[in-house]
């Protein structure tokens, strides 16, 4: 192929240069496009233009993989599976026949290929030329597939796909979403999930259909259902008591409802234009779970009984992973409960203010050994601790009401300095407790001649971070001994830190500044950054945006926060 000029080029709407048809020959029956060594278009011809679909502006500066290689259902490929890619990488003239491409109206385009490679200019850039000839107007059908059933090949490798998406993830919402991407537009043009609810409500959770080869909701047709009509032999209302799958189409609901699921039924085939549907029950171990529909338009064609079977496989597998994701979150919401109710509600200390918050995981849905803990002693000081047991699950939560309730204990009964107590409290998780490895801040508050004080040691958990009034903010990393658990027979440090007057003292554990793939120090400026910022809101309110604001948004590990707030200065707060 011949260098080309930069001259040849034109200004596209969005800014980068857009070659015109015209820098590429004109053939009468071929299109052709050009992409550079990173496999992007840099120039289309006018025929190229016309079987695609799409304009010079809409090709140009795209990844050709990306928008154009289909499989045989509509589906982008893996660039290691696509023969024109291998022709690309291997830099070698290769061609072949029966591939499909993406055009821009969501059909498919049946082609003949030929990829050879090209000099894109004069300093001896390389690049691959790809002509292409329609082999069969007859071919360009819908991705839905309507025009063709599944090989049984490709129906074993969609239940494959389905199985391994819907049961590598234990959330519901998540699991609904992944199986309307599996079905739309590869077999239906509609999907519409209804679930009957732990309370035997049913809600449509999601109708949903596709545009460009995305996935669009129509939240207008989603919520709340009417119950379910025993004597209805609609096929709705029948696939949510467990009955056969059943097709439908507008006609099948064009009668005197018979009940007011059917009226909602009337209603989503009228709105969505569904021509044909399939409808099959969600089956759970235990119990019917819900329903999942799928409808094509007039032009896809109609369902057949060969995919009403595979709707029910399809449906089956998703039964199976819902029931999962609905059993795991229930663990999680008994596991989060026990660990809010072992948390304790703060004491009421003449003078001092004090708040606290729990965030539990925001992944995986994992409880932690997170905790804190404040209350008085004897003596009239108060005791404060932030801990962090070692785990995410119902042993670290039960692990930490061991060691909170075993501190509590050494605290009130020993008149000691808290280096002694953290001690005692080791000696304990290493012969006694169930706790694997902790960290922990322990100390106590009290009141002295001179002011307010925390008299304190830290069992390697990150350290306090002190704020005064005028928003000087430092972290307290005098000391830093070892964590709880360790067998170490080590002595420990106790320090002595004043707590000027309207003063902030933070104590958290490691969710809130710790962030994968930065460094720790980044977490504790932006801690740092943030509470000094906020050091003379009341302190409910610092709390909920030191949380917000501070808290990387990328981790979901659980979060413990106790902080507290000296009083002012008699003198100053005394009334004239």
């Amino acid at each position: 192929m011949d260098a080309w000029s930069p001259d040849h080029t034109a200004q596209g709407p969005s800014g980068p240069a857009v070659r015109a048809p015209g820098d590429l020959p004109d053939l009468v029956h071929a299109g052709m496009y050009v992409v550079d060594d990173h496999g992007s278009i840099v120039a289309v011809n006018a025929r190229a233009e016309f079987l695609l679909g799409r304009t010079a502006a809409a090709l140009v500066g795209r990844d050709a993989h990306e928008l154009l290689h289909r499989d045989g259902l509509g589906q982008s490929m893996p660039r290691a599976a696509c023969p024109m890619m291998h022709a690309f990488l291997g830099g070698t003239t290769q061609g072949g026949a029966r591939e499909w491409f993406a055009r821009g109206d969501d059909t498919l385009l049946a082609v003949s290929w030929l990829v050879t490679p090209c000099r894109l200019d004069e300093g001896g850039a390389l690049g691959a030329a790809v002509l292409f000839y329609e082999t069969d107007s007859a071919e360009k059908v819908p991705p839905t597939g309507g025009a063709r059933a599944l090989s049984q090949l490709d129906r074993l490798a969609l239940l494959a796909e389905t199985t391994t998406r819907l049961t590598s993830t234990l959330d519901a919402e998540e699991a609904v979403a992944r199986l309307v991407r599996l079905v739309v537009p590869r077999l239906a043009d509609w999907a519409v999930v209804d679930l009957i609810t732990e309370s035997d409500d049913v809600w449509r959770t999601t109708v949903a259909t596709h545009h460009g080869g995305a996935v669009v909701r129509c939240e207008e047709l989603e919520g709340p259902l009417p119950p379910v009509h025993e004597e209805s032999l609609m096929p709705l209302s029948r696939a949510l008591r467990g009955a056969a799958s059943t097709l439908a189409g507008p006609e099948t609901y064009q009668g005197p409802p018979d009940s007011g699921i059917a009226v909602a039924q009337q209603r989503l085939f009228k709105v969505t234009g569904m021509h044909s549907a399939a409808i099959a029950p969600i089956r759970g171990p235990r119990a019917v779970l819900g329903a999942l529909t799928l409808g094509r338009d007039a032009q896809s064609g109609v369902m057949t009984d060969a995919e009403l079977s595979l709707l029910d496989d399809i449906a089956r597998r998703a039964g199976l992973a819902l029931e999962n994701a609905r059993l795991y979150q229930r663990q999680r919401y008994i596991a989060e409960t026990m660990q809010r109710h072992l948390l304790p509600q703060l004491p009421d200390v003449p003078g001092l203010d004090m708040a606290a918050r729990y965030v539990p995981a925001s992944r995986s849905a994992q409880v932690g050994g997170d905790w804190y803990d404040a209350f008085p002693l004897a003596d009239g000081a108060t005791a404060v601790a932030i801990g962090d047991v070692v785990g995410h699950n119902i042993d670290a939560a039960a692990g930490m009401a061991q060691v909170r309730n075993m501190l509590r204990a050494y605290a009130w009964a020993l008149e000691e300095p808290p280096s002694v107590i953290v001690e005692r409290l080791d000696q304990a998780v290493v012969n006694v407790t169930d706790a694997s490895m902790a960290t922990m801040i322990f100390g106590r508050v009290e009141r002295r001649a001179a002011g307010w004080a925390l008299w304190w040691t830290n069992a390697g958990h990150p350290p306090p971070l002190l704020i005064t009034r005028d928003g000087r903010s430092a972290f307290l990393d005098e000391e830093h001994d070892h964590l709880l658990g360790t067998g170490l027979a080590r002595g420990r440090t106790d320090v002595l830190t004043p707590l000027p007057p309207l003063s902030t003292l933070v104590l958290y554990t490691d969710g809130l500044i710790e962030s994968p793939g930065h460094v720790l120090d980044r977490g504790m400026a932006r801690l740092r950054q943030h509470a000094a910022a906020l050091a003379q809101r009341p302190l409910h309110v610092f709390c909920d945006l030191l949380l917000e604001r501070a808290r990387p948004p990328e981790n979901g590990d659980d979060v413990a926060l106790l902080v507290l707030r000296t009083p002012a200065e008699e003198s100053e707060s005394a009334t004239p």
